[in-house]
């Protein structure tokens, strides 16, 4: 197929579809507009939808075939925040708004899909389309605890996230880790309340907060290998009632991130958990943590890759390929150390940087440049796929 021909046909129409996405943003487990919306424009695509996880979804094209299946995955899932792009398109839904792009990943891949689905007799085997809910927060692992791969044992996996910090008209296509592993914790100290005229009569939690703080830092800065990248962060700190009393207690939010598969020895987990026993006994209190969610590594396959980069080098042009690696996560990482996948991050920055804000941010949006870029690659990784297992 004329691959830029079929999206210069089409492309007015996906710009339409992120459009409409944007405007109604949904946390995550919450996507029922969105995931209807998807499920209604592939089945006037023809294809069967089945649903997974709650709001989450997947379709084969070319489900007849014998040959090998492809995995493609879009997130769906937006994030708590009130936009204030000003876009005439906005958010419709109050404290809610689609600050990581999933919009455009949407939008992206129904608008390959449709392309794919026209020229399905030039395929060389099945495409798994995967509409994963609440990417923030472990969804993909609960697509596979529900059976997805079962059902449908693709042999390998892509992935795609716009990104503000690539340039406009590049891709990013890295073997090894890409994206960080993040652990989310809450430790909490425990403290004596009491008056803060009369401190010695009380056990002071948030000082000793403080203490845990600082010497969670020591395990990043003085016991991991620095070549190894790794991060401790808290973001949320809760304590206190009144400004003259001393709390019982301090609840500390945060996430790790290590962009390294971790071996037992390493072990995070286990350093921070002696750091807050060790730090609150020597205040004379007591502390825990509370693991919370776990995402892997995002390690992208190192032959997958290759054909990857040879695909966007053909498809996006020479030098449009780039090697970036980031500590942000993503929980296609999940699916990537089940079967062989690679990750891209697609640009949608200046390059200049001005204008650009970042993922999360209430003022980010994109250049819907990138959707054409986007869909063009889908459909270009997934024939290069094919050819690859001729």
């Amino acid at each position: 197929m004329d691959i830029r021909y079929e999206i210069e046909k089409n492309i007015s129409s996906i710009i339409e579809l992120r459009r409409e996405f944007h405007r109604i943003p949904e946390l995550g487990y919450e996507e029922f507009k969105t995931s209807a919306k998807i499920t209604s424009y592939l089945e006037e695509l023809g294809l069967n939808v089945f649903h997974y996880n709650g709001t989450g979804l997947a379709a084969v094209i070319n489900s007849e075939n014998d040959g090998p299946m492809l995995m493609l995955r879009a997130d769906i899932d937006a994030l708590a925040g009130n936009e204030e792009t000003g876009l005439p398109f906005s958010s419709t839904h109050p404290g809610k708004m689609h600050a990581c792009g999933h919009d455009a990943h949407i939008a992206g891949l129904l608008g390959a899909a449709k392309i794919l689905c026209e020229h399905a007799d030039e395929l060389k085997g099945r495409v798994l389309l995967v509409f994963e809910p609440n990417e923030e927060r472990s969804g993909a692992l609960n697509m596979i605890k529900d059976g997805l791969l079962e059902r449908f044992p693709a042999q390998a996996c892509f992935g795609m996230h716009v990104w503000p910090g690539v340039p406009l008209g590049k891709i990013s296509v890295a073997a090894g880790p890409v994206m960080a592993g993040t652990m989310h914790f809450r430790i909490t100290v425990n403290g004596q309340t009491g008056h803060t005229g009369s401190p010695h009569l009380a056990k002071d939690p948030i000082l000793c907060s403080a203490a845990v703080l600082q010497n969670l830092q020591m395990i990043q800065t003085r016991e991991i290998d620095i070549q190894k990248p790794t991060l401790i962060m808290v973001g949320k700190i809760e304590g206190g009632v009144l400004p003259n009393i001393i709390p019982d207690k301090v609840d500390m939010y945060g996430t790790c991130r290590h962009l390294y598969e971790m071996s037992e020895e390493e072990n995070l987990r286990a350093r921070m958990e002696r750091v807050v026993k060790s730090t609150t006994e020597a205040y004379g209190m007591s502390g825990e943590i509370e693991w919370r969610e776990n995402f892997p590594a995002l390690v992208n396959d190192s032959e997958l890759s290759k054909i990857a980069r040879v695909a966007a080098e053909d498809y996006m042009g020479e030098g449009s390929v780039v090697e970036c690696r980031y500590t942000a996560g993503d929980d296609f990482a999940e699916f990537a150390r089940l079967i062989p996948g690679v990750y891209c991050h697609i640009g949608t920055g200046h390059s200049n940087g001005e204008g650009d804000y970042s993922l999360h941010h209430p003022m980010f949006t994109i250049d819907e440049a990138v959707l054409k870029d986007m869909v063009g690659m889908w459909i270009k990784l997934t024939t290069a796929w094919f050819d690859s297992h001729q």
